[in-house]
């Protein structure tokens, strides 16, 4: 059965592998208190099945209570280790929502409907909820293990043992811009993302975390920082890591990895 990845906008991407659905970080609405959705259409009501859902980190745009609320009964929900503490009404939702929740921290593993095992690793991210939150929980990236073995970064800056925390990995959705005209510590930037994929050397890849939400009043404030990074991040990987296929998708867009292992 062939791997299909999605990629609805922003963080949230849909992986396809062994018939199992896995969504990550769903925002499914036009605003998210000051930022507006600027491309793509809000991602259909088929974008919210999946089997289970992975929650990169806290913050709001990641884990989005009302978008969360759209998955089916039974749909497995994997979170950061201390979530449903730092988010009271995460648990609230769960039990509501008939969701079944598991709490992860990098090194652990979670079998997903028997066929793919997804296994939690480091993220350099503030992890809290904000604006407020002072109950830390660790941000994750997560590799997906079935018939390809796919890296989704979730919100992360480059750090030294990213290659060794993560290991082999067919394909790797890297973050490359973000929501403002400025990215701090803990991100990936184009630059930093195709240095990331040079030390990962998966053989695809899809730039993610862009060209999406825009703070609203600042539509012409630097627009080719909102607009540029998948492009330049193409640009770069070229350079750094020439035998990764770089997967620039639209939104809603697909694609089937090649040859895999």
């Amino acid at each position: 059965m062939p791997v299909e990845i999605t990629w609805w906008g922003h963080a949230t991407c849909t992986i396809e592998d062994s018939g199992v659905r896995l969504l990550t970080d769903p925002l499914f609405v036009w605003r998210l208190a000051h930022l507006r959705r600027r491309r793509g259409a809000l991602p259909p009501p088929r974008a919210a099945a999946a089997e289970a859902v992975l929650v990169s980190h806290l913050h709001a745009d990641h884990l989005h209570l009302p978008s969360l609320a759209r998955l089916a009964p039974g749909t497995a929900l994997i979170v950061p280790r201390g979530a449903c503490r730092a988010v009271p009404g995460l648990r609230r939702l769960v039990e509501g929502a008939g969701l079944r929740i598991t709490e992860v921290a990098p090194g652990d593993e979670v079998t997903v409907d028997g066929g793919v095992r997804v296994r939690a690793v480091p993220a350099l991210h503030d992890g809290r909820r904000l604006p407020v939150g002072p109950r830390r929980s660790p941000a994750l990236g997560y590799v997906v293990d079935g018939e390809a073995r796919t890296y989704f970064a979730g919100d992360t800056g480059l750090f030294d043992t990213m290659a060794k925390e993560v290991g082999p990995v067919d394909v790797a959705l890297l973050p490359v811009g973000g929501w403002g005209p400025y990215l701090g510590h803990g991100h990936l930037d184009a630059a930093r993302a195709a240095q990331a994929l040079a030390a990962l050397g998966p053989s695809a890849a899809v730039p993610v975390h862009y060209g999406t939400y825009w703070p609203i009043g600042m539509d012409g404030v630097r627009p080719h920082e909102f607009h540029a990074p998948g492009v330049e991040f193409v640009r770069k990987a070229a350079l750094l890591a020439p035998d990764v296929t770089v997967h620039r998708l639209g939104h809603g867009e697909g694609f089937r990895p090649g040859a895999v292992r």
